[in-house]
């Protein structure tokens, strides 16, 4: 009789929890219409997409054929490093010099190792398709804090994007590491772990650079929520990170590492271009264009902060001493996008520095006549732009519509941080 009622007992929690998703699926059942369209079905519909994914990054592994690009590159410039060269001018593969900061080498330096110095490439693979569903799930994890976006978009985020697939688990790419530490980061940040946040956002910073174009939004957060001088040790912990890291090779040449690593001025090829195909090659190479670009990207991000990030009615100096929660994905999606925009060149992989976060763009702050229809159609011309290879003036063009018409959508849309929501205590 005792053993039936410790028996009892031990089935009680598991029974009880058994019953709880029981119900809830039978609800979800019920709602059934509902479950593509209401953003609290997120997590439901997520489990089922990256279920469908397991399988779908797996069978294209095996039925697709990896191209060679960057892997092996990768793969002699960490060895260089293995063999005793810290000097950055020094290092470098078969595209060129390594112009990655020391968070890449020490992640690639892993891989090296645990694909035989770079060699079993299916191994390297069935790796990255981890790193592609573990990206999926910190992504889902954003989308379901925020409750912005309807369901049915994340089967355009996940099955249908043949060009992300590839770039994870048949190009093996460094872009995707720096980006799911990014993702991670900002699931911290969102979790009121700013310290770690700040801490991932550097490592992502360490993999490559272009995880910089999200740094303004961090800024910008960090000022109002901690005020000038709480934001200054979360600053500090991005600083320090960066300078340990590359101590090895700061300590070698200091000059030479930050000026591969983190080369501001460096040049890209005509003919790799995705986004400025229709123009000459020589108005695409001329520096007076290089700053024209900059000098908007600085211009639009400066509007964003004083007309549509800060509260209405608050002066912008109030935020150094105010500090205040904020829509946290809102910002930081916001200013990697206006990056993008007006980036000098964008190339084949740089596609995932921004593809996670285009549904959160184009739903999170809907304006009226932004119909589901038209926001589908932005996504398809988007995915369409990135497939197109080599890429084409219309190809390009068509880009830069599309960006432009989320932009719009962004200025137009409802105030993200409106009145009635300033003393919310959920930061989204």
């Amino acid at each position: 009789m005792a053993a039936s009622v410790r028996k009892r007992a031990r089935a009680g929690p598991a029974a009880r929890v058994a019953g709880f998703c029981g119900q809830w699926l039978r609800r979800a059942w019920q709602e059934r219409r509902l479950l593509l369209l209401e953003p609290r079905y997120t997590l439901l519909v997520a489990a089922c997409l990256c279920l469908a994914e397991v399988g779908i990054t797996f069978w294209v592994i095996h039925r697709v054929a990896y191209t060679e690009i960057d892997w092996k590159a990768y793969m002699a410039e960490v060895e260089g490093v293995i063999n005793g060269t810290y000097d950055y001018t020094q290092l470098q593969g078969d595209t060129g010099p390594l112009v990655y900061p020391a968070g890449f080498v020490y992640i690639f330096m892993g891989l090296y190792y645990v694909t035989g110095h770079g060699t079993d490439i299916r191994m390297a693979q069935h790796i990255f398709a981890v790193l592609y569903l573990a990206t999926l799930l910190l992504v889902f994890l954003i989308y379901h804090q925020t409750c912005k976006v309807p369901p049915f978009v994340f089967f355009f985020m996940c099955c249908a994007s043949y060009r992300v697939h590839s770039i994870f688990v048949l190009r093996l790419f460094n872009d995707p590491v720096a980006m799911a530490l990014l993702f991670l980061s900002i699931n911290l940040l969102l979790a009121q772990r700013w310290g770690w946040g700040c801490c991932c956002f550097s490592l992502a910073v360490s993999v490559k650079m272009n995880v910089l174009l999200f740094a303004p939004g961090l800024l910008f957060l960090l000022l109002t929520q901690f005020g000038l001088r709480g934001a200054l040790p979360k600053l500090g912990i991005c600083a320090v990170l960066q300078v340990v890291l590359g101590l090895p090779f700061l300590l070698e040449n200091p000059v030479g590492y930050l000026s591969r690593s983190f080369d501001l001025g460096r040049q890209f090829l005509f003919r790799w271009t995705v986004n400025w195909r229709f123009l000459p090659e020589t108005l695409f190479l001329h520096r007076a264009f290089h700053l024209v670009l900059l000098a908007t990207h600085l211009t639009l991000l400066l509007l964003f902060v004083l007309c549509r990030w800060h509260r209405t009615g608050e002066s912008i100096l109030s935020l150094l001493k105010d500090p205040s929660k904020r829509k946290i994905v809102s910002t930081l999606f916001t200013s990697n996008f206006i990056g993008i925009c007006f980036s000098r060149s964008l190339h084949y992989q740089f596609y995932v520095w921004y593809f996670h976060t285009l549904p959160y763009l184009l739903w999170a702050t809907p304006a009226r006549w932004l119909t589901h229809l038209l926001r589908l159609l932005v996504l398809g011309l988007i995915e369409l732009s990135w497939n197109t290879y080599p890429s084409t003036s219309c190809s390009s063009a068509t880009l830069h519509v599309c960006h432009a018409v989320i932009l719009l959508q962004l200025w137009l849309g409802p105030q993200p941080f409106p009145k009635s929501i300033q003393h919310s205590k959920k930061a989204h």
